[in-house]
Order: C-alpha cells, then sequence, then structure tokens
C-alpha cells in the first residue's frame, strides 16, 4: 500500500520518486536504444555542431556504465547533470539528426530513430529547440490509458541575430572575426577545466583589438559575448554586412595529448563544388554574388557566375591561410603543415576568403596555458594583425 501511495504522489506532482539508472546504451543500424533498471520522467535531445554530437538529457535517471557505439555514432558518453538527471553524448562520425523517439509501454526503454543528413541540414537541427519524448503512463494503469492530458502554446522562433557593431574607419576593408561555440555549446573542453568557447572569446577580442590598433581595417564580431549562433548564422552575419575577409577562431583538441600546434582550414574542392553545385539549382536564387543579383540571370550564367566567384575566393582564401601560417612561425606553436582543407560549415561562403584558425591543442596542456595567457593572446592576435596588413596590402598593390 505504501509503494502504490508512493507511486501515485511521485506521478501527481510530475516527479516520480524513483530514479532509474541507465543500464545500456546500444546502436543498432539507424537506431539508439537506451536501456532504464526503473522507470524515467522524460528525456530531451539536441544536436550540436564542431564537433558533431547529439545530446540526450533524461529526467529521473543515472547514469550507467555499458554503452556500444556503431554506425553513425563513434563514441558514446555518459554523466550525471544532479538533480537535472543523466546526460548520454553520442560523437558522431558524420552529420546525423533524431527524426522520433519513443518510450516502451513500462517506460524502462528508449528507442531513437536516426537519419544522416549533410552540412546544412546539421545547422538548420542545431538551431532549432530540444526534441522531448514522454514515457506513456501503461506503466501506472496497466489495464487503461490515463485520460489526463494538457496542452500548451508553442514558442514563438527566435528572432534572426542581430547585425553586429562594426569599429573602425569606414573607408577601411572589413574583417569578421568569429569566436567559434558559446552559449550552451561549450566546444572542447581541456583537461584543465578549460572550455572552448572561453578561449576563442578571449582571443577573438585580443584579435579584434590588435586589429583596431593598426588602423588599416574595420572589424565586426559575431559575438562579443556567451553566447550560441548557429554555423550559418556566424557567416552568414558577414556576408550582410559585405565582409572583406572572415575569420573563424577555434582550439583545435585530440585523444593524444601530446598533439601541439596551431593550423589553418580553408574550404576543400570538393565541398566547394558541393556549395556550387547548391547554389546553382537552389530555386530561390536570391542570392548576390559578385554583385550580380542571381535571380535575374539564366541558369547557364548564374553557373558560371558562381563557379568563377567561388574559385577566386578559395585563391584568395589559401592565400591568406598561408600568410597567417608564416606570420604565426616565430610567435606561436604551429604545425609544420599548417595549412589544411576540409568541408566546413563555417567556410562556405562563395564570395567571401574565409578561413578556420585552430590556434593550438586545448587538449595539451602546454597549448592551453598558452592560448589561456595575455601572452599568448597577445601573440595570437599580433600573428592575424601581420597576415591582415599584408593581405590587403598585397590586394591594394594588384588591383
Amino acid at each position: 500500500m505504501f509503494f502504490l501511495l508512493a507511486l501515485l504522489a511521485g506521478w501527481l506532482t510530475g516527479a516520480p520518486s524513483w530514479a532509474g539508472v541507465v543500464q545500456e546504451v546500444r546502436v543498432q543500424g539507424d537506431r539508439v536504444v537506451v536501456k532504464f533498471d526503473a522507470p524515467v520522467t522524460q528525456a530531451s535531445a539536441f544536436v550540436l555542431a564542431g564537433p558533431t554530437r547529439i545530446a540526450l538529457d533524461i529526467q529521473g535517471a543515472e547514469p550507467g556504465r555499458y554503452a556500444q557505439a556503431g554506425g553513425v555514432v563513434a563514441n558514446i558518453r555518459q554523466g550525471s547533470q544532479g538533480a537535472e538527471g543523466a546526460r548520454v553524448v553520442f560523437d558522431l562520425a558524420r552529420p546525423a539528426i533524431v527524426t522520433e523517439g519513443v518510450f516502451g509501454r513500462d517506460g524502462r526503454t528508449l528507442t531513437l530513430q536516426l537519419r544522416t543528413v549533410d552540412d546544412a541540414q546539421f545547422a538548420r537541427a542545431a538551431a532549432e529547440r530540444r526534441m522531448s519524448f514522454l514515457p506513456p503512463f501503461t506503466y501506472l494503469q496497466p489495464s487503461s490509458r490515463h485520460p489526463y492530458s494538457e496542452s500548451m502554446a508553442l514558442p514563438k522562433r527566435a528572432p534572426a541575430a542581430a547585425l553586429p557593431r562594426i569599429y573602425g574607419d569606414p573607408s577601411r576593408p572589413l574583417v569578421v572575426i568569429d569566436a567559434g561555440h558559446g552559449g550552451h555549446d561549450p566546444g572542447a573542453i581541456g583537461a584543465n577545466g578549460l572550455r572552448e568557447k572561453d578561449l576563442t572569446l578571449k582571443n577573438a577580442l585580443a584579435i579584434r583589438d590588435a586589429l583596431l590598433a593598426s588602423g588599416r581595417v574595420r572589424v565586426a564580431m559575431t559575438r562579443e559575448d556567451d553566447r550560441f549562433l548557429v554555423l550559418q548564422e556566424r557567416y552568414g552575419l558577414a556576408r550582410k554586412l559585405k565582409a572583406d575577409l572572415f575569420i573563424s577562431v577555434h582550439c583545435d583538441s585530440a585523444g593524444n595529448p601530446g598533439a601541439t600546434g596551431a593550423t589553418v582550414y580553408t574550404l576543400s574542392e570538393v565541398a566547394s563544388d558541393k556549395e556550387a553545385a547548391r547554389l546553382a539549382a537552389r530555386e530561390n536564387k536570391a542570392d548576390i554574388i559578385a554583385g550580380v543579383d542571381l535571380g535575374t540571370q539564366n541558369p547557364d550564367i548564374s553557373s558560371i557566375l558562381i563557379d568563377l566567384t567561388q574559385r577566386e575566393t578559395m585563391n584568395a582564401s589559401a592565400s591568406f591561410a598561408r600568410l597567417l601560417g608564416r606570420e604565426a612561425q616565430p610567435l606561436i606553436p604551429i604545425k609544420p603543415n599548417y595549412h589544411r582543407m576540409a568541408s566546413l560549415m563555417v567556410l562556405k561562403a562563395p564570395d567571401m576568403p574565409s578561413v578556420l584558425f585552430e590556434t593550438g591543442y586545448i587538449s595539451n596542456a602546454s597549448d592551453a596555458a598558452f592560448l589561456a595567457s595575455n601572452d599568448g593572446q597577445k601573440k595570437i592576435a599580433q600573428t592575424v594583425r601581420k597576415a591582415v596588413e599584408i593581405h590587403f596590402a598585397t590586394r591594394m598593390a594588384s588591383r
């Protein structure tokens, strides 16, 4: 009798008195099955980029130990969130989203349906709110479904990010600095507890100040505080401002604690071809490329214009990446093969030279200490300042 009263009291208050331990997490093809040793209150999932992850928060649960990855899931991690329950993080081998989540009738099994997507679809999913999953009430009344129901208004979609402030002389070229991660996305976390989102912001602010001190450029930042922006918003803001150069600042991370040195990424040739094809095939060609509105052009001219602009942009990006690496060598630890190419969302603006600057490894104790120090931030800022000055001086001379 006491057990039934406790069970009913927990249900009426919306906070069951049990706490189900995560017995196992297993990936089966395109499904994830999570089992508990007792019913849980509810669960919710959301995706995070950079790196690509799916986070599953489970109320009324405690983390377990057994997990078996597979398919698109490269690794599974579990942790406690105290009174909030447990969090299970799925590190993805390639972008994927949760399309459905269903509890078993007894509230002790949750099955998530996964679907692989492209970078753009994943970025859109990262901008959406959580998906919530509620267990059925059949484990309280096995013979019939409980008639209780509740309705609520859907929250309004968050407004688009406001255009950032532009610092400097209006006659100068514009550089947009993007501090990676932010808000609920901490990015990589170092062994000493440093968070990537904090280090990227500090270094981005130092870069801003150094560029403004030069008097050669204007500067804007995608974020100047601890806020979350989806990847497309980051380079989208820069494009709206008609930026002449886009620099996304990050910290690298690796399982090998000995990995060290900065790297500079530009868009890969394959990713460039895919993005050009996507722009050329899109129904609403409202983009303005090289000062020409694609919506007024026939498909053949649009395709040629996109391809030419993208090639020029890639060449300018690669040229700046080489400059940045060259100027970094006497100031900061940098890899010998520092220039790399990848299909990174923030680099996909077709008409704006863009680089992603991995300033060092937060997973390396020496690199992390350097990135967190005033001296390290000054040297990183000095590196970018020198490269930017040479970049625009060279471009002005060639006109």
